[in-house]
């Protein structure tokens, strides 16, 4: 009754209308219940558009539009100039049989795409970090950073890299490329996707078998469940709270306090990734993985190799490799990689303690590379064991950087931990605090669940009926009402 309630007080004309406005505070999000419905209608007219291929396209593409108008306003414009923009440079670019002038087309469109990204989300840092360093007054510009702007540059980015590079042809028809850049399942918070992957699904009619629907089903229910469930009210209820005053708390609050992040940003981003990679298999469309199970790793090498999956190929294929990877000595190896971290953790954000973030992962990653080249480790299960405790909490060391926002607020968290740590609290904390560890310690076990048991699911799923289906997605739905909050929360990554 509280879901029928909750869909019918949408229903309000006045409500209704209002939700088709750009809303700063109220993006249209996968965990609402007005993107619920509207995904549903959407659903339906899509289907009837499955023989129509041009049709579908535009389709998709206008509401595609309209998503990120919801999340961004007027900057939708952006993002059309950025489609139109790229689409002419890719084709001139393949078309121009002089390599000086294809080169040249190139810096030109690495010009337009970076300095976008440059004025939108690092001008007044990098106004800032002159003022530091030189006394001299700056001015401070009232930038608004657009939603995604990081994950579709990137991706049109590559795109136009890989035509340069010959590994691509450049697409004829601006619609298709349109449709490729705005695909709304992931042109905010990613999976960053390949032109090479998706492109040639485009032309394909949208097909989508029963292990695919049952796939489907299962990652948007897990995705709501983790993002709705689980991030946001750990979030809320105590996260929160111990990173806003960190000193008000005793060392084993502000511990468990990163644990809780640890475990609120995995399922935050990767609960957004397997949405989308749900919506888009009930489109018809693959998308690659983004997560898989990063907290199980034993090394931080292999932790980049299991979280944001799409970003840390896209940075390895497109800055580490091309400056020179491991071709140029164990020495520059180490260098580029460290170099590369850090560029990644400038691209989360136009801070130092971002920049921080990526270099300490930097680092790491080039101190793992020596350990194992000097030491040769076994793969035994006390090894494995004691790089897990060490990957896992070194991680969660770098996870203070990057949520803390400030160096003061991580110096009192550290300062907690170390000279205040009050084990005795563990107990009375865990008790005042009973529901947000019973989600705490369900996330921790779900995330260590070995992924045969979900295929197994996603194969059940696949052979229950549309309506079995159906109530599964009805009961997360009803969950998530239950539990949210009265404002919606946004996912982490759309501020990148």
């Amino acid at each position: 009754m509280d879901l029928l309630r909750s869909a019918l007080a949408e229903l309000d004309p006045d409500r209704l209308l209002s939700q088709f406005v750009y809303h700063p505070k109220s993006p249209l999000l996968f965990n609402t219940g007005f993107f619920l419905l509207l995904f549903l209608a959407f659903l339906g007219v899509y289907q009837l558009l499955r023989e129509h291929h041009r049709a579908r396209l535009l389709y998709v593409t206008a509401f595609s539009l309209f998503f990120y108008y919801k999340s961004s306003g007027w900057y939708f414009l952006l993002l059309v100039f950025s489609t139109i923009i790229e689409y002419h440079f890719a084709r001139w670019i393949a078309d121009s049989g002089s390599p000086g002038r294809r080169k040249l087309l190139l810096v030109l469109s690495l010009c337009v795409n970076l300095g976008m990204l440059f004025y939108f989300k690092y001008t007044n840092f990098f106004l800032s970090g002159y003022h530091a360093l030189t006394g001299q007054p700056v001015p401070i510009l009232h930038v608004l950073l657009p939603v995604g702007i990081s994950f579709y540059t990137f991706q049109t980015l590559s795109y136009t890299l890989d035509v340069y590079r010959g590994q691509l042809a450049p697409l004829r028809s601006i619609s298709d490329f349109a449709f490729f850049v705005t695909f709304f399942p992931q042109l905010v918070a990613g999976p960053i996707v390949r032109a090479s992957d998706f492109i040639p699904q485009i032309k394909n009619k949208p097909f989508i078998s029963r292990e695919g629907m049952g796939r489907a089903v299962v990652l948007i229910a897990a995705g709501l469940f983790k993002k709705a469930v689980i991030s946001d009210y750990i979030s809320l209820n105590y996260v929160d709270r111990i990173f806003d005053q960190p000193g008000l708390y005793s060392g084993v609050e502000n511990l468990l306090g990163v644990y809780g992040y640890a475990l609120q940003i995995y399922c935050d981003f990767s609960g957004y990734s397997d949405i989308a990679i749900g919506i888009a298999l009930l489109l018809g469309f693959r998308l690659p993985p983004n997560f898989l199970s990063p907290y199980q790793s034993t090394s931080i090498t292999e932790f980049w190799r299991r979280w944001h999956i799409s970003l840390s190929s896209w940075l390895r294929d497109y800055l580490y490799i091309p400056l020179g990877g491991n071709r140029k000595g164990v020495g520059r190896q180490y260098l580029n990689l460290f170099l590369t971290m850090l560029l990644g953790g400038l691209w989360h954000g136009a801070s130092l303690t971002f920049v921080l973030w990526g270099a300490l992962h930097g680092a790491a990653l080039a101190v793992d590379k020596l350990f194992k080249q000097v030491f040769r480790p076994g793969n035994n299960w006390l090894i494995k064991l004691l790089g897990w405790v060490i990957t896992f909490h070194f991680v969660c060391f770098c996870w203070i950087f990057f949520r803390a926002g400030t160096f003061e607020v991580a110096s009192q968290v550290l300062h907690q931990i170390i000279y205040n740590p009050r084990p005795d609290l563990l107990l009375q904390v865990l008790g005042s605090f009973r529901p947000v560890f019973v989600l705490v310690a369900l996330g921790y076990a779900l995330h260590f669940v070995p992924d045969g048991v979900t295929l197994h699911l996603e194969g059940a799923m696949g052979r229950r009926s549309v309506v079995a289906q159906a109530v599964l997605v009805t009961m997360i739905i009803w969950l998530v009402i239950q539990v949210k909050s009265a404002e919606i929360q946004p996912f982490i990554y759309f501020q990148f």
